[in-house]
């Protein structure tokens, strides 16, 4: 049964009238999911057929008078699609909404853009339904949630789609299919995974060296093939000098490559190098090739011709034209975009051999080819260089193999001077990344959730993010192990339930106030050691034979002891060394130092002639003989009657005191209830682990809070900067805030709070968009240089937004929030100039920008001029000159080109009788 209103269970659409051939397992199992009126996870290779699911779901709407919203992540491939749907159900049911364009956009199947799409969840009401009557979305190349800069608009068209409506979200192979279709499930209504990984077209993976092109895997595909050899640096080599390179090994030059997939029947090819300039140079080094027939170059020349008379400023020049005619042709970011369509065009007609792109040509564009060529296994990015990911290589090697034309697609990788066959078998065996969330909250989401929803259901529609279902499969472990924690620290706290702490943690208080008090005892006897120690070396140096002393040294088994002087002998300094009889007939030759006490008021006693040890260094000890034990007896006699064990610094008044307050509080200490605990350490232990096993519950419970919770934290932080600029009044939006949700952009505050100031209200049109270029876009380029200097007007309106882009930016960084603010002038001056009429010759020969990135900057300005007027409460005479200036900088080649009602290219060429793969092509002219 179905899940909505208007879905009922039907299966009169017969697959085998609509196509014409015999359709593969998993394309059936999809359209019998549709039909039960479910949506849809289509997981399966590039090229294998996907789109197929999406015409169904199309034909099957139309048959019930409803509309389908098929989207897109690029507008090159809304347009591609938009001349497919028109070209299969008619001109009259297709239309396109994309940034730049709208056309027929009330029939029943459009073509959009996969951020327009989310734009009208955001935008719909009780009044006005954009989804009225309509029965599926198709959500294309859905494998772009992946893409870190958009990937959180795939997640919100999901979460805000009604559940009336059937998703489609068709991707390429993705590790995780399951848990994207688990959480549309969750989140939308019953969803099929329909996973595939058979290639109607197989594929075979090649090696390109300097010695030629070998296969690179086994006949099972998984390991590398016998015949590969990993380089290794010759024998023998040595390095000279500190500044020597190591050896490299040899790469191949283009044209090698080429002529290796020409005489092997391999072309039409997409060659992919990680760098536009790299694009460029290839066409130049593939200039004495020429790849067609003459019949193919006259039907090349007509449709060049053509497009010249379309658009004359989009023919590229240096070579290109001429490359173009060759059968060779460059893609890229720095190309104009019409260009690009019309080598995609081109290349589908199989008029083109040889295409050098960068990645960008591989992420969802349909331009099939017989053989891919991976140039390198790494890139550099923004965070430096780095591998391919397997995702990205498997998205390339897609592109090779035409279904109906060939029978085996090619994928060949090059050895380059850093990867070789090893990287590349690695890659080619690796299995598809998994999908991951790139949900982000921005300004205008919390606005557009605010307005249509409470404070907690607001809350309930941001947890259902991918990220926050992602969150919860990988957070079970750790659920598990928390609640063992809890169980861990409820039966310890049910053990020691009964233990008085309160008389173990006085115990423990009482017990460090008396290490504290022989602390100070300690201290005290050290300073009145060191005032008796210099008193007594003085008075030693004059004591004779016979004088009782006191000692303390660590060769005594008691000490302090009693003892008398009976010789003085050198010491190695000023003072001697004292031989001494201690009253346990032990001998002592000792320093002046170790004399604690001298009893100089007593008399000496008469020491008798006797043999004395021959000793020598101070601490050396004896025990004394018969000879010596009557002194001895005598010393501890005298001792027993005058008390002379005890150091002189401890009959000091404040060491008396306080080896009292110790006395007394050793006595308070035995008297406590828990002295005469026998467990109190074990006790103390438990506590301790306790306390640690509770601080790691506590910190794993706000651990897994913070991850589940990150995103609701990010919207309460936009709230708290919202207020702050009165975009709203506690949950409640103003005037200001309702411009702020009506935005769409990297920062849409920003662009907010620059159009609400009111320094731009009086702009003319040229610098008004010059403006909104630099408060909305930026272009990352090093080399990046103009020569129109920033005007006027331009400078003073940025100028005078600058305190505000300040206090946002103290803002942010207050609440952690990382949203750009632009204020990039450096543009300014040319995007004034193409508003005021610049041709485009002119204006390109005064930046160093190619001429695609000048067309994106100037498509993305005109996006931003376009949602000015729609804004509510803004001055008019902006939104007018806001019209003005879009529809200045709206004309060719920026302005989007009609093509589609021009005639499809069409030749004779099929997959048997290719010029482009028989003798006499790749021949050097």
């Amino acid at each position: 049964m179905g899940f909505g209103p208007g879905f009922p269970v039907v299966s009169d659409l017969d697959p085998a009238r609509l196509f014409p051939f015999a359709l593969d397992g998993f394309q059936q199992d999809a359209l019998a999911a549709i039909n039960q009126g479910q949506s849809l996870v289509v997981s399966a290779p590039t090229g294998s057929g996907k789109t197929l699911i999406g015409e169904y779901a199309i034909h099957r709407a139309l048959a019930h008078g409803r509309r389908v919203f098929y989207t897109t992540p690029l507008k090159a491939l809304s347009n591609q699609k938009l001349r497919d749907f028109r070209q299969q159900f008619g001109p009259g049911r297709v239309g396109l909404l994309t940034g730049d364009l709208s056309r027929n956009r009330e029939a029943p199947v459009v073509v959009m853009t996969t951020e327009i799409f989310r734009n009208m969840l955001y935008g719909q009401s009780e009044l006005d339904d954009p989804l009225a009557g309509v029965e599926a979305v198709v959500l294309d190349e859905c494998h772009y949630m992946n893409d870190s800069q958009r990937g959180t608009v795939w997640e919100e068209s999901v979460i805000h789609c009604p559940g009336s409506v059937q998703l489609l979200a068709l991707s390429a192979t993705v590790a995780n299919g399951d848990q994207l279709a688990d959480w549309i499930r969750q989140v939308h209504g019953p969803c099929a995974l329909i996973h595939s990984v058979h290639r109607p077209v197989p594929l075979s993976y090649g090696f390109c060296s300097a010695k030629g092109l070998h296969p690179l895997l086994n006949a099972s595909g998984d390991g590398l093939h016998p015949g590969c050899k990993v380089w290794r640096p010759p024998k023998g080599h040595r390095r000279r000098g500190p500044a020597a390179k190591p050896p490299q090994p040899e790469t191949p030059r283009l044209t090698f490559v080429v002529q290796q997939l020409a005489e092997r029947d391999m072309l039409p090819a997409i060659v992919f190098i990680f760098s536009r300039r790299g694009c460029d140079r290839g066409v130049a080094e593939l200039a004495r090739m020429n790849l067609l027939t003459s019949v193919q170059q006259q039907h090349l020349e007509v449709r060049l011709e053509q497009f010249r008379q379309q658009m004359p400023d989009g023919v590229r020049g240096d070579g290109h034209a001429d490359a173009l005619l060759r059968g060779i042709a460059s893609h890229h970011a720095g190309v104009l975009p019409a260009w690009k369509e019309l080598v995609e065009e081109l290349f589908q007609a199989g008029l083109l051999k040889v295409v050098l792109a960068t990645e960008t040509l591989a992420a969802g564009i349909n331009m099939p080819a017989r053989s891919t060529v991976i140039c390198a296994l790494s890139k550099r990015t923004e965070i430096g260089h780095r591998p391919l990911t397997a995702s990205e290589f498997l998205q390339m090697a897609g592109r090779a193999g035409r279904r109906g034309l060939d029978r085996r697609g090619h994928v060949v990788t090059v050895q380059s001077r850093f990867e070789g066959v090893r990287e590349a078998g690695q890659l080619a065996t690796s299995p598809a990344d998994p999908l991951v969330s790139r949900f982000t909250p921005s300004y205008s989401m919390v606005l557009n959730l605010l307005q249509r929803y409470s404070l907690d259901e607001a809350r309930e529609l941001v947890e259902r993010s991918f990220g926050r279902y992602l969150a919860g499969l990988g957070l079970v472990d750790e659920q598990q192990a928390i609640a063992r924690l809890a169980d861990q620290v409820k039966t310890m706290n049910q053990d020691l339930a009964s233990v008085p702490w309160q008389d173990l943690d006085s115990y423990g208080k009482e017990r460090a106030k008396l290490r504290e008090e022989h602390r100070l005892l300690r201290t005290l006897r050290q300073q009145a050691a060191e005032t008796v120690a210099h008193e007594l070396t003085l008075a030693l140096q004059f004591a004779s034979r016979g004088t009782m002393v006191t000692v303390k040294s660590p060769h005594l088994e008691t000490s302090p002891a009693a003892a008398v002087l009976v010789e003085k002998r050198p010491g190695p300094g000023q003072f001697p060394l004292l031989l001494c009889l201690t009253e346990g007939n032990v001998w002592l030759l000792l320093p002046c130092r170790d004399v604690v006490a001298f009893h100089g008021e007593l008399s000496c006693l008469t020491v008798a002639p006797m043999v004395m040890p021959p000793l020598r260094q101070a601490g050396e000890r004896r025990h004394g003989d018969e000879s010596s034990q009557g002194l001895a007896l005598t010393v501890a006699s005298m001792a027993q009657r005058h008390d002379l064990r005890t150091a002189r610094y401890d009959l000091a008044a404040e060491v008396q005191e306080q080896a009292r307050r110790v006395a007394d509080q050793e006595k308070r200490l035995g008297g406590h209830p828990a002295h005469a605990w026998r467990d109190r350490k074990r006790l103390k232990q438990k506590r301790q682990r306790l306390e640690t096993v509770t601080q790691e519950l506590q910190d794993r419970r706000r651990q897994l809070n913070d991850r589940i919770g990150r995103h609701w934290r990010m919207v309460l932080s936009l709230i708290d900067i919202l207020r702050h600029f009165a975009c709203l009044q506690e949950l409640r939006i103003t005037p200001a805030g309702r411009v702020v949700a009506a935005l769409r952009g990297d920062n849409e505050l920003w662009l907010g709070l620059a159009l609400l100031s009111g320094h731009l209200d009086n702009l003319p049109a040229a610098e008004l968009a010059a403006t909104m270029e630099a408060i909305s876009t930026e272009v990352s380029r090093n080399d990046l240089w103009s020569a129109y200097p920033p005007p006027p007007l331009v400078m003073e309106a940025l100028t005078s937004l600058r305190a505000v882009g300040r206090e946002l930016d103290r803002q942010q960084q207050h609440h952690g929030i990382t949203t750009p603010i632009w204020w990039e002038p450096e543009l300014t001056g040319l995007v004034a100039a193409w508003a005021r009429g610049s041709s485009w010759d002119g204006l390109m020969a005064k930046t160093s920008l190619d001429e695609g990135d000048v067309v994106r900057v100037l498509r993305r300005t005109m996006d931003v001029l376009a949602q000015i007027p729609h804004c509510p409460g803004l001055n008019e005479s902006l939104r007018r000159n806001a019209r003005r200036a879009h529809a200045a900088l709206n004309r060719l080649p920026v302005k989007e080109a009609d093509f589609t009602a021009a005639d499809p290219v069409t030749t004779s060429v099929t997959a048997t009788d290719d010029p482009g793969s028989v003798g006499g092509v790749g021949k050097v002219q």
